[in-house]
């Protein structure tokens, strides 16, 4: 898939002519339990689309939902206020086709019903809460170009805030992929944050939450036996979400994150291993630092790498690619297709 970054922020893209006179216009917005994130691309002629314009807040829509099953009115108000910058964008961009999605907040919220009408009312998003099965099988469509078709097995992971998405794949013939099994687990970065604490994280707590990760994969590796396949050398990895993408970051030394170095990138696990014991070194301040974690982040990167390290004790490969796209562009593409171009 061709994925080609050029946002304009005039409105147009620059050289060419108003949205009025080009292709169709397309929009993936993805409210998530951490991260409220919008893409607007255009179709290329040979394949793929153009992002013509983007916008990504942290929202943090699932704050406390794990235990009060309820959200909160602060979080709904910082994500309404996000969605009606995205909705500004959609008119300005004249997006002729747009698919919203709401995942593993709204999914457990008992009051997600009230959120959803309040969203339609005060930006005219109607927004999608999607299950589990669809949130991975948007997420493989996003980022499956990265796959190498010459390895037949492939986990492909998702770190969310509210959850964690694991699919188990076999790579057949021109790069097509059949879906083996997949699994999400209820716990992500946002949750695990609020069990453990985000501030200093002792060893022992780090252990703790790695060990309840790895139980909760435990089911998912006993009816598949991917462990067989990973001595065996057929399995490839390759991880979607801001855990990976920041752990790569850190290890490449960026003073600023920039998705052109790290999308497609590879992170040998012990690298990553040692990038993650780096941070549980530090406190809050620590990690915020660092330029590709800041504040907004620093409290929930230790149960993102908490996450990691229970999938790769479970699965040792040797290495891991980094995907910077997803569940955003995988509706993208399905858009595209849904409507002919």
């Amino acid at each position: 898939m061709n994925i080609e970054l050029g946002i304009d922020r005039r409105g147009t893209a620059a050289g060419m002519r108003p949205a009025s006179y080009m292709r169709p216009v397309f929009a993936a917005l993805d409210l998530g339990t951490n991260n409220c994130r919008l893409l607007v691309a255009r179709p290329l002629m040979g394949g793929g689309f153009r992002v013509i314009d983007a916008f990504s807040r942290i929202v943090r829509l699932g704050e406390g939902v794990s235990r009060s099953r309820r959200l909160s009115d602060a979080a709904m108000e910082r994500s309404v206020a996000a969605l009606r910058i995205c909705a500004a964008k959609l008119e300005r961009r004249g997006v002729t086709a747009v698919r919203a999605v709401a995942t593993e907040a709204c999914r457990r919220a008992e009051n997600c019903d009230a959120f959803i009408d309040l969203v339609e009312r005060e930006t005219g998003i109607a927004l999608d809460i999607i299950s589990t099965h669809e949130e991975a099988r948007l997420a493989l469509a996003g980022c499956a170009p990265l796959l190498d078709p010459t390895v037949r097995g492939a986990l492909v992971f998702d770190i969310g805030g509210g959850s964690t998405e694991l699919m188990w794949l076999e790579l057949g013939a021109g790069g097509r992929t059949r879906m083996i099994d997949q699994i999400s687990v209820p716990q992500g970065v946002v949750g695990l944050t609020e069990s453990y604490g985000g501030d200093r994280v002792s060893a022992a707590t780090y252990v703790r939450m790695v060990d309840e990760i790895s139980a909760a994969l435990a089911a998912f590796e006993a009816r598949n036996g991917i462990q067989r396949a990973v001595e065996r050398g057929e399995v490839q990895m390759l991880g979607t979400s801001g855990t990976v993408t920041t752990l790569a970051g850190i290890h490449l030394g960026l003073q600023r994150y920039e998705r052109s170095i790290v999308d497609g990138s590879y992170l040998q696990i012990d690298h990553a291993r040692a990038v993650s014991r780096r941070l549980l070194e530090l406190d809050f301040a620590g990690r915020a630092a660092y330029p590709c974690i800041g504040r907004e982040r620093a409290d929930l990167v230790v149960a993102g790498c908490a996450v990691l390290e229970a999938i790769c004790d479970t699965w040792p490969v040797t290495r891991l690619r980094i995907a910077d796209r997803g569940l955003r562009e995988g509706i993208l593409v399905d858009l595209i297709a849904a409507n002919g171009v």
